[in-house]
């Protein structure tokens, strides 16, 4: 009786993660370049009250006797497919069209972004709101020197990252190129906060390179990538991360009547 109590209990606690998962994903539904995530739920170990035995010539086989213990949190899943395409209009916004992140240094050490909100610092950097430089297909960060001077006069982002800037005379410069960088493993990165990503042992490491080449998606100037949070799915999880609440609640409840129950016997 107790099993069954204990087994209503990791159902509260995984439904209430689900419920976690679902209103994080509705938070942040208008955060650029923010990717929704999914729980994945699976089974618990199970006590075995007899086992399996095998056939023979005067008697059948049986088949195990096996009761769950519960459920539990297998996994919270990234869902790294594009979001829609909001535009802005303003030089220094970007997204990438198609695979890539955004390398941005950030505290010392190399972050990765499909968040592209950017501005020019006093020393010309292109920057996140939170800080981090944006980088180069090297890793360092780019430098835009003119720019913040008044040595040009306009600057514009082309699809393969290359920045060009023109000054009065019409002449055309170029003062560097994005970089972008993908993961054999995107699901495996782990998440820093400000729709930043980290190396992680399951990632692994970062394959950088030019916007446009191989792999790596086009840079689209003037427009952000919003959300890829559905919302009508992500309400209908919460629906169902409640009825499963009500559902495991209910085991609880209708074990401890058992329980008294019994007690009550005389």
């Amino acid at each position: 009786m107790l099993r069954s109590l204990f087994t209503g209990i990791s159902g509260l606690s995984a439904h209430q993660q689900m419920l976690d998962v679902a209103s994080n994903n509705i938070a942040n539904v208008n955060t650029t370049g923010y990717k929704s995530s999914s729980a994945v739920f699976s089974d618990t170990l199970s006590q075995t009250l007899q086992g399996a035995s095998a056939g023979s010539a005067t008697q059948g086989g049986t088949n195990g006797k096996q009761v769950g213990l519960g459920v539990k949190l297998a996994g919270v899943v990234t869902d790294f497919t594009q979001g829609s395409t909001q535009t802005t209009g303003r030089g220094t916004d970007m997204l990438v069209d198609g695979d890539g992140f955004f390398m941005v240094s950030q505290g010392g050490q190399t972050l990765y972004t499909r968040q592209g909100s950017y501005s020019l610092d006093q020393v010309g950097h292109l920057v996140t709101p939170s800080g981090g430089m944006l980088e180069d297909s090297t890793g360092a960060p780019l430098v835009l020197t003119g720019l913040t001077t008044g040595t040009y006069q306009s600057y514009s982002i082309a699809q393969d990252g290359t920045i060009n800037a023109v000054d009065a005379t019409g002449a055309s410069t170029v003062l560097g190129q994005i970089g972008l960088a993908t993961f054999a493993n995107p699901a495996g990165l782990q998440k820093m906060g400000d729709s930043e990503y980290a190396v992680s042992g399951n990632s692994g490491p970062a394959i950088m390179g030019l916007p446009g080449t191989g792999a790596f998606g086009k840079i689209t100037a003037g427009a952000l990538e919003m959300s890829n949070v559905n919302l009508a799915a992500e309400l209908t999880n919460l629906i169902i991360a409640e009825r499963g609440y009500q559902a495991n609640s209910r085991v609880i409840s209708t074990s401890d009547e058992v329980l008294q129950t019994l007690v009550q016997l005389q």
